[in-house]
């Protein structure tokens, strides 16, 4: 199965593989290669930690293709999107030298030099357009910056350069999720509103990791 993502491979490993840092033999089940989305825009969600992409004619979406998935990994891919995103087919161009981490701005003139194009599926935005995503691009360097490490499950790596300010995002969805019984009884009562994760139940301790682990049970 082949995949056309922005998951950064860490992500991906966490997802499909339970860990960012998996097996040698877990790594050498797929392969990672840069891609280039052409007619596809690129959006921050508001109020939170990730993005989406969105059709738009003569826009173009840097990502990766990653081949050598199986269907229990598109599985585990499918809940960690969630019912925001559909999963749909396209076809990306795979960019000849350009390494994964190498910048490549869609505003760029210059056609990107293209290995090949492969049909691929992707995860494409569901949701109104004008209620929920930033006009402005994502940001992959802040996100790499200040989110990658809650991202990728990691909650003490002194290798990780973060910001001074950075928020413990995943101690904070523990939080929210011992709270929802309660808060869910007060929201009925017009008590209190149900809090915000900036994660979308991704974190370490989010609804949406728990049903990955319960997945890797069965």
């Amino acid at each position: 199965m082949t995949i056309g993502t922005l998951m950064a491979p860490g992500v991906l490993h966490r997802v499909i593989h339970g860990t960012h840092t998996p097996e040698k033999w877990q790594q050498d089940l797929i392969t990672v290669r840069p891609a280039m989305l052409q007619h596809y825009r690129r959006h921050k969600v508001r109020h939170a930690d990730y993005p989406a992409i969105i059709p738009h004619k003569g826009s173009r979406v840097r990502g990766s293709l990653v081949t050598g998935l199986n269907e229990q990994d598109l599985r585990r891919l499918d809940i960690f999107e969630g019912s925001m995103y559909k999963r749909d087919v396209v076809k990306v161009q795979v960019l000849k030298d350009v390494a994964l981490d190498q910048a490549a701005p869609e505003d760029e003139e210059k056609e990107p030099d293209v290995a090949d194009e492969v049909e691929a599926h992707t995860y494409v935005w569901l949701e109104d357009v004008e209620e929920t995503l930033d006009p402005n691009e994502w940001d992959f360097a802040a996100f790499k910056r200040d989110k990658m490490r809650a991202w990728m499950g990691i909650e003490e790596d002194n290798s990780v350069e973060v910001d001074e300010g950075f928020a413990d995002v995943d101690a904070a969805a523990s939080a929210w999720d011992e709270a929802d019984l309660r808060e869910e009884g007060a929201e009925r009562n017009g008590t209190t509103k149900k809090r915000h994760d900036p994660m979308g139940g991704r974190g370490t301790n989010g609804h949406i990791t728990r049903q990955l682990e319960d997945e890797t049970l069965r």
